[in-house]
């Protein structure tokens, strides 16, 4: 049997299609369309399009139906994207555009919360690393503006997409554990909710990766010229969640899911909410069939995409593949910066935010663009691998090779010095593992594909071609 589906992928700076044919032997990928996705500032701060990516992907979604002469009929569609942001509607009705987590409203809610619960008890409650944009800092901004009286319902991104197809409200799994408002269990902590005056009620029904949503409804498929009536499932909705199900790793392996941010991390049996893991920062996110994410975000190319952006207002046609052949010759040594700092976050000139971080340090500043490209993959590297030393430390596994994947997998330069700074053995690839993730797991709903995630993962590793790196440095284990 053969299952033929499409995934709608969107991440923080594009978004695209994919059309997919996957049995127990093969998986084959066809991207439809792709199309680009960056907030829109307006007075009161940074929103999604997302009336704009919802049509770009629709459409998308029905040429993938319609395919080419002879092709099989399109099953099924599900949808990933970026976790923590949300639309708040009310009997149905969107209310407002949603804001994008890169709005500056977040720090407000950070205070918000920690006037109500002190951070070690919240770690213990719901296992996520302190970070801004979590939705619980989010709702309290909304919250302190009134925002929430006029709502009976949040939805995350992908399942607001969902629901505009089918015309029913869920909560996909493995977003809800980014939200800072479920148990470690897996549950609502309407405990919390209530001591942070957030209602309950405004949450919906929780599913699991592989439930069926329902069919795209009649109305959705005639206005945008849908063949068949494809089913929505549910899968890994958090990116991440399913560019771990397409990371094609055996168990004593570490990921990098490599794109705007670097997820980095191990796959566990159950959280890791321990003292040790919150002072390192670790975050604990569900996973598809129970697994247990426990990483850390590490600031990724959105530090290096900004400042090429930075450099194209000047010049135009300066393209990042000469950029990164001059950084691999811009081998004098350099210090690094952290990537986690809050003055990478922002949009903005982050060439000019280097320098400052050293300056106010004292050290030497990388000079030149090419001294910049190199210092900011170094620093990235050397931020995985702490990361990487910590979660060997914290959670007892031995780590014997990591995996990257996403964009990231294809630069070259960054996973030959990870490679370097851990010590370990990297293997790069496939580019493509959300939307692998993503189709694996509505296979696997139709009866089409293997069983297990490590049958998965297995199939990830005989379809596509990997690259390994190993390492130079005098550490290698």
């Amino acid at each position: 049997m053969t299952a033929t589906v499409a995934a709608i992928d969107l991440g923080a700076t594009s978004g695209r299609v994919v059309r997919a044919e996957v049995s127990r032997t093969t998986l084959r990928l066809d991207e439809i369309t792709r199309f680009e996705n960056r907030p829109v500032r307006v007075a009161d701060g940074l929103h999604w399009a997302v009336l704009g990516f919802y049509e770009q992907a629709m459409q998308g979604v029905a040429a993938a139906s319609r395919g080419r002469s002879g092709d099989a009929r399109l099953a099924s569609v599900a949808v990933d994207s970026w976790a923590v942001d949300y639309g708040l509607l009310r009997r149905g009705s969107l209310l407002g555009i949603p804001f994008s987590y890169r709005d500056d409203r977040t720090a407000r809610g950070l205070e918000l919360v920690d006037e109500v619960i002190a951070q070690p008890e919240l770690y213990a409650r719901c296992g996520l690393q302190r970070m801004p944009f979590t939705t619980i800092n989010q709702l309290m901004v909304d919250k302190e503006r009134g925002l929430l009286d006029a709502a009976d319902r949040l939805l995350l991104l992908p399942d607001l997409l969902s629901y505009w197809m089918t015309g029913r409200m869920v909560t996909e799994a493995t977003n809800a554990s980014t939200t800072g408002l479920m148990r470690l269990d897996g549950t609502w902590d309407t405990e919390l909710m209530a001591m942070l005056g957030i209602p309950s009620s405004l949450v919906a029904d929780v599913v699991a990766p592989g439930t069926r949503i329902g069919a795209i409804d009649a109305p959705t498929r005639e206005h945008f010229g849908i063949d068949g009536s494809p089913d929505v499932l549910a899968v890994g909705s958090h990116d991440t969640a399913s560019a771990v199900v397409g990371v094609p790793m055996e168990p004593d392996a570490a990921y990098i899911s490599s794109g705007t941010w670097s997820l980095v991390g191990i796959e566990t049996a159950s959280p890791i909410a321990t003292p040790d893991a919150l002072e390192a920062q670790f975050t604990n996110e569900g996973g598809v069939d129970g697994r247990n994410r426990f990483l850390k975000n590490v600031m990724g190319l959105w530090i290096l995409s900004e400042s090429v952006r930075t450099w194209q207002a000047q010049r135009p046609r300066l393209e990042l593949p000469s950029l990164l052949e001059a950084a691999a010759c811009a081998d004098r040594p350099l210090p690094v910066f952290d990537p986690t700092d809050d003055a990478f976050y922002p949009p903005g000139d982050m060439p000019a935010r280097i320098t400052r971080w050293f300056g106010e340090r004292g050290q030497r500043a990388p000079q030149g663009q090419a001294e910049v490209v190199r210092c900011i993959l170094e620093s990235l590297a050397e931020g995985y691998a702490v990361t990487l030393r910590d979660a060997e430390r914290i959670s007892g596994q031995r780590i014997e090779r990591v995996h990257v994947v996403g964009g990231g997998s294809r630069n070259a330069l960054l996973c030959q010095l990870t490679a370097d700074r851990t010590g370990l053995p990297v293997v790069a690839g496939p580019v493509e593992a959300t939307a692998i993730g993503n189709v694996l797991v509505q296979a696997r709903t139709l009866g089409a594909a293997p069983d297990t995630l490590e049958e998965l993962r297995a199939l990830v590793r005989t379809t596509h071609e990997l690259v390994e790196y190993r390492p130079r440095a005098a550490g290698a284990r």
